[in-house]
């Protein structure tokens, strides 16, 4: 049986269809960088998120996820003082897709990057920085903290951008210092509370202290104004009063009165003797001797 041209043009371009199928088509998800390989060979190019046709179907496929990610980690970090402080650090990284061909390559999958790459590094640096603290409690410090993130930040940094992992940020989580110093922090706190306290009650004191001294200092001037106020008053009194006195002893008709007055008083002693002055003559007249026989 013979079998025409045009027929085995299409056997030659079904066939293949049939044996392979969707193969031609590769969906790359959102978010993702795939990268093929051929008999081994991997291929410089990666492919973004999206469909891509046609592609060979003899294409191997490994997907790289190039969204962010947090690695943590948990390690004891050495300081001057020969204590050992478990430090719990968070690495914010995402995976750079246009060096997944490289990395594929030369380390393997993401993950085994990060196990090759960014593990190790980061274990290295925090010791390192481990060496350059003091003390052990210099972790509570907000300075140490932030100089700590910002060394293993530049570190990771220069290390693994060309590694093809780009570090976000690093964040220390938690700090457990060995317990006798956890102790001891405590007890210092409590220190200084207690501290606090009695400079707090000794203001307090000091302040009413000021308060009933301005007080008294204040009441003390108001009596001083009102003592001043009568000194003043009296005095203004007193000089009416003399002045009113001068001028009634300048008054003939006060003289008279005052003579009045005393030849009352003289005619209540039965031993007096009774004048009647004439205010004419310099000589009183006797006119009459009470008290003789």
């Amino acid at each position: 049986m013979q079998i025409r041209w045009p027929l085995i043009v299409v056997i030659i371009i079904v066939a293949p269809l049939l044996v392979f199928g969707l193969r031609f088509f590769q969906t790359v998800p959102q978010g993702h960088v795939a990268v093929a390989t051929l008999f081994g060979k991997v291929k410089e190019q990666p492919y973004k998120e999206g469909l891509h046709f046609p592609v060979s179907p003899l294409y191997s496929w490994h997907l790289f996820d190039a969204r962010e990610k947090t690695h943590q980690e948990t390690t004891n970090i050495p300081t001057q003082d020969q204590l050992q402080t478990r430090v719990d650090v968070s690495v914010q990284y995402r995976i750079l897709g246009s060096q997944t061909p490289v990395m594929l390559k030369e380390t393997g999958v993401a993950q085994q990057a990060i196990d090759v790459h960014l593990v190790p590094k980061l274990r290295s640096v925090l010791r390192e920085q481990g060496k350059t603290i003091q003390r052990a409690e210099d972790f509570f410090l907000q300075a140490t903290q932030k100089k700590l993130q910002t060394a293993l930040k530049q570190s990771l940094v220069k290390f693994l951008k060309p590694k093809g992992i780009e570090i976000q940020a690093v964040l220390i989580r938690n700090i457990d210092l060995p317990p006798f110093i956890t102790k001891a922090i405590e007890a210092k706190k409590e220190r200084e509370q207690a501290v606090q306290r009695q400079k707090a009650e000794l203001e307090r004191y000091r302040t009413e202290q000021e308060q009933k001294i301005a007080q008294a200092a204040a009441e003390r001037k108001a009596a001083e104004e009102e003592a001043e106020k009568k000194r003043v008053l009296a005095n203004a009194q007193a000089y009416e009063i003399e002045k009113l006195n001068k001028a009634i002893a300048n008054s003939s008709a006060y003289l008279k009165l005052r003579a009045i007055e005393a030849l009352t008083e003289i005619s209540k002693d039965p031993a007096s003797k009774i004048y009647f002055l004439n205010g004419d003559s310099p000589n009183p007249l006797p006119l009459m001797h009470i008290g003789e026989q």
